[in-house]
């Protein structure tokens, strides 16, 4: 995944203190055909002993089904803008 290339997340959903950010890369299949190139990314907000937030993919117990609802959301999401249909992961 190439989040350098754009700075900016596709999309985010967030429950709690879970998030599932979604990126998109421009690639190219061999042939030379550009597709979309979708990835996810899932983390938990929490603050440390300072009070700064901090940011951790450990997930608590109670975090499991908003990191479930999350990711649902996002696949949701990917699929609605086309997947990816170089690779035939999706």
């Amino acid at each position: 995944m190439e989040e350098t290339k754009n700075n900016k997340p596709a999309h985010h959903y967030k429950f709690g203190a879970v998030r599932a950010t979604i990126w998109k890369e421009k690639r190219a299949a061999p042939g030379g055909k550009a597709f979309d190139a979708w990835s996810v990314v899932i983390d938990r907000t929490y603050k440390d002993a300072a009070g700064a937030w901090k940011t951790t993919s450990s997930l608590k117990e109670n975090d499991i089904p908003k990191a479930i609802a999350a990711l649902t959301r996002a696949y949701a999401y990917v699929c609605e803008k086309g997947g990816d249909e170089g690779d035939g992961s999706a």
